[in-house]
């Protein structure tokens, strides 16, 4: 809401002081942009037993925000399990644990939707359901082979937290996971309630270096689940039998450990179709993830198994059965809108970035992948490096620098697209690269 009409709306409630609608939608605009002493300054001597629900908690909102949360809790007069989700965030801010647990457990088994893992571990509470009721023990079976320190080390989850602030561009893709895979892990209760799985398979194919595996850590550290992040030189194995104990050893400590995302970055080495394949050991392994993802006997609610590969032609027809990896993101080359994020990202902090223009850059660099991009600034780097190295002092990233990289730059995106164009337009019956199709008619030009 633009200044003019806020102001048109100030004199209009100076003509009408007693117009409750009025007072509140100016209360929200300017709540809405944090000038929080105008929102407080129009609340000013209402009397709160007047106030609906809604207005109720949008003044207990400011006061909180003002850090009055005595008086936020004299304004929540009506009972309901918004109101006590808020009243436990006041008595939290003053400093009152034991009633803010009890408010924020009943609010959220009253309504589920108001589930906020954060501020539940803040309190140390409990939601309606707990993904921990059922840890499971880590049962490794081991030989000579494969000993328990082995075992560890494969399935040592990995500590550092990545984002969604730390994928430069890729939005659509960033929204479709939001909405199918972080949603249930935050609302867990939401989803308990509608009986419907947290977890599942989530196969992300597209070309090399596009973010796959990026994405999938930074999956993981939306949903604030653990991440294990499993190479495949980690699983095979010479001798007969171990890379089938690996796997499961994998997916135990994950299910030890919900909620947790287990990613296999180029999977296809794993779940390869298995009439291509002349070793028995090979089909062996195919039917042990098989049984890891849906067995009979494996519960693996709260573990989302998260699979990238740039062959997704290559993976055996099981694996994409419903249960399994049964949604499909493409992830595909980034666009000029992010390139220029991602151009953002890889020139910030160093000396001369801000100088490039990266909407321009990002305008000469169409098909490029994440990766090529990388590989663009790197090579314009060494090129700034060797001009400091000659002319005794530092020499920042300019133009010249951009320019003579990017005559040394390649996509290695093209070869790709050039066989999914293939696959597309004969191996499509199951719409299974629909967005491939959509791609390859909006940029194949």
């Amino acid at each position: 809401m633009d200044k003019s009409l806020l102001s048109n709306l100030e004199i209009a409630l100076a003509q009408s002081p007693d117009n409750l609608a009025l007072r509140f939608t100016l209360v929200q605009a300017y709540f809405d942009i944090e000038e929080l002493q105008h929102s407080l300054e129009l609340l000013a001597g209402i009397d709160f037993n007047s106030l609906d629900k809604k207005q109720q908690l949008l003044t207990a909102k400011v006061l909180l925000a003002v850090n009055e949360p005595e008086n936020a809790l004299k304004a929540l007069v009506l009972d309901s399990p918004e109101i006590n989700f808020i009243r436990a965030k006041a008595y939290y801010a003053l400093n009152d644990i034991a009633n803010a647990k009890v408010l924020y457990e009943n609010s959220v088994i009253e309504n589920p939707a108001l589930e906020d893992i954060d501020f539940a571990k803040l309190l140390n509470a409990s939601g309606l359901t707990s993904l921990k009721d059922k840890q499971i023990k880590l049962r490794v079976i081991s030989n000579d082979n494969t000993d328990s320190v082995e075992v560890t080390r494969l399935i040592h989850p990995t500590k550092d937290k990545v984002t969604f602030a730390d994928v430069g561009g890729l939005e659509q893709v960033k929204n479709q996971i939001r909405k199918k895979i972080i949603t249930p892990f935050q609302k867990p209760s939401l989803f308990n309630r509608f009986r419907k799985k947290i977890g599942g398979g989530i196969l992300l194919y597209g070309p090399p270096g596009c973010g796959k595996t990026l994405l999938a850590r930074a999956t993981a550290g939306e949903c604030n689940a653990e991440f294990f992040n499993v190479a495949i030189s980690d699983i095979l194995d010479m001798y007969i039998g171990e890379s089938e104990r690996k796997l499961h050893a994998i997916f135990e400590q994950a299910r030890s450990k919900t909620p947790a995302v287990i990613f296999f970055d180029e999977i296809e080495a794993l779940a390869a179709k298995r009439q291509h394949t002349r070793e028995a050991t090979s089909s062996k392994l195919v039917s042990q993830f098989l049984s890891e993802l849906d067995g009979f006997s494996q519960n693996n609610q709260g573990v989302l198994i998260l699979g990238a590969t740039n062959v997704p032609w290559a993976l055996d027809p099981a694996f994409r059965r419903p249960g399994r990896f049964d949604r499909v993101v493409f992830v595909a080359p980034p666009d000029q809108l992010a390139r220029v994020d991602i151009l953002k990202q890889l020139l910030k902090d160093r000396p001369g970035g801000n100088s490039i223009n990266v909407e321009k850059l990002a305008k000469q660099t169409s098909g490029l992948s994440g990766a090529d991009l990388l590989n663009l600034i790197e090579l314009a780097v060494d090129e700034a490096i060797e001009e400091s190295i000659s002319s005794g002092e530092e020499v920042p990233l300019n133009k010249r620098h951009i320019d003579e990289a990017i005559q040394n730059s390649k996509s290695t995106a093209l070869e790709w697209l050039t066989m999914a164009r293939n696959y597309a337009k004969y191996a499509n019956d199951a719409g299974q690269y629909d967005e491939v199709v959509e791609f390859l008619k909006k940029y194949g030009k």
